[in-house]
């Protein structure tokens, strides 16, 4: 299975070079729709959401995810936010979802 990431473009290039598939919401609304096309394909494991987009991925999409395990939905911040505020907050904030979805750890 893979991985994909619902965000915003200026977050999309550090995704993309860390050999994730992308897919590009400007507003909320193209964020549930891009997740709920990403959840209808079948193919992913991980979808990883910007929260700022979509702060509660699993309540934008509960139809879509009624009756599912997969994929896992994991929100994180913005990359300006764990720039301008987020600093080891929004690390740990992820390490600690990533371990939680996934079972394991990843140092970030």
């Amino acid at each position: 299975m893979k991985i994909a990431v619902v965000t915003d473009p200026e977050s999309a290039a550090g995704y993309r070079l860390g050999g994730l598939e992308v897919a590009l919401a400007r507003d909320a609304a193209e964020a549930r729709e891009a997740l709920a096309s990403l959840i209808h394909s079948e193919d992913y494991g991980l979808i990883i959401v910007n929260m700022t987009l979509l702060p509660d991925p699993y309540q934008a999409v509960s139809k879509e995810m009624r009756h599912r395990d997969l994929p896992v939905l994991l929100a994180t911040p913005s990359h300006r936010a764990a720039i301008t505020g987020g600093g080891e907050e929004a690390k740990e904030y992820m390490r600690q979802m990533i371990k939680d979805a996934m079972g394991y750890e990843i140092k970030l």
